[in-house]
């Protein structure tokens, strides 16, 4: 199987077009035309990462954190990032990352998170805005299914855990073809009235080129009558970070204990206690201190995440309990949770999960 149908197939699963701005995800070198012969996933594309694939002849890593990320302008080996993309390139080993798209995704890291802990009744913590827009189109009645299947398959309608959701309003529309026109009904220089659906979806705004062409490819119209309107709507299943009620509600060091033999830590950095029982908890992988404000806007009990500095313990006022379980540790069922996607998607070829350590941070008990 080419790279280039492999991405397309990962990408039908998890998107990298809802990454962050500041990201760099994709695929970061490699070949589309080469076939794979095997997929290793892995948590950083480091040089010892890119020697496990060739020994385990994968010339494919899918990684979560992106090895390159700010601009090489120079490849000369002279730091880790330059070896392990050198590396790569001799090998011909292809290296994709996935960050912030699986950041994003609302069972992507922080899922894994919350499931991990047990987690009812989970929600996005800070929901993607100025992500949602609106299509209304206008279709001949007889051709009104056709147009819709074609936008439901592009990806407009879904909503939350519903797909080709739709709007449609029945009426009578008026057009005259002009000279120059080729019209699918009517004749020129004569007033045509059509028996016209109006049918309203929603989609990302990322997938509107896709879903516009798809739409006018099944129209029967010469000019298709259109509008695509930016909405307000916070998109409540795609964002960063989430939140979830515990199966039973626990003292602060009892949470605290649990949280240490769920994720296997040595230590947990936290706040002062505030001898409350913790219920609602909320989390966010990696560098978190953006949703600290979110978390005790929601009214979480406790808030999970990685690399906070001194001040941002203030942040939560003393109620919430805010732990710092570390930046690796809060993401380290990343690489089994995408190991259970590729699995599911290819069965052609060999998916591996690295054994190597790339956690760059120690601790001295």
């Amino acid at each position: 199987m080419k790279l280039k149908t492999v991405i397309a197939k990962i990408e039908e699963e998890i998107s990298i077009r809802q990454a962050e701005d500041f990201d760099n995800v994709g695929l970061l070198c490699g070949v589309y035309d080469r076939d794979v012969s095997g997929i290793l996933v892995c948590h950083d594309a480091l040089e010892n990462v890119v020697d496990e694939a060739v020994a385990r002849n994968c010339n494919l890593i899918v990684c979560f954190h992106p090895i390159i990320f700010s601009g090489l302008k120079s490849l000369t080996g002279k730091n880790y990032v330059e070896r392990a993309v050198l590396k790569a390139i001799e090998n011909k080993v292809a290296v994709y990352a996935i960050h912030t798209a699986f950041d994003n995704d609302f069972f992507g890291v922080n899922y894994g998170i919350c499931r991990q802990l047990g987690l009812k009744n989970m929600k996005i913590l800070q929901p993607k805005e100025n992500n949602l827009k609106q299509l209304t189109v206008f279709v001949p009645k007889e051709y009104s299914e056709k147009v819709k299947e074609a936008m439901f398959s592009a990806g407009a309608g879904n909503i939350g855990f519903y797909d080709e959701c739709s709007f449609t309003v029945n009426g009578n529309g008026t057009f005259r073809p002009v000279e120059g026109s080729n019209p699918f009904s009517g004749q020129q220089g004569i007033r045509e009235n059509a028996d016209e659906d109006m049918i309203s979806v929603i989609f990302e705004g990322f997938k509107q080129g896709q879903i516009v062409g798809a739409m006018k490819a099944a129209h029967p119209y010469e000019e298709v009558a259109h509008q695509i309107y930016s909405l307000d709507n916070k998109n409540h299943h795609a964002g960063l970070g989430m939140y979830g009620d515990l199966e039973e509600e626990m003292d602060e060091k009892d949470f605290l204990g649990f949280v240490k033999e769920k994720f296997g830590l040595e230590v947990i950095k936290h706040s002062a206690f505030n001898n409350k029982k913790i219920k609602k908890v909320g989390v966010l992988g990696g560098s978190g201190a953006s949703g600290i404000r979110s978390a005790a806007a929601k009214k979480c009990d406790a808030y999970l995440t990685g690399d906070l500095k001194y001040h941002d313990y203030f942040l939560a006022e003393s109620k919430m309990l805010i732990c710092d379980i570390g930046h690796y540790e809060s993401e380290q069922f990343v690489t089994q949770q995408l190991f259970e996607i590729l699995s599911q998607k290819f069965s052609t070829f060999a998916i591996s999960k690295s054994i190597e350590k790339t956690n760059p941070v120690n601790y001295f008990i």
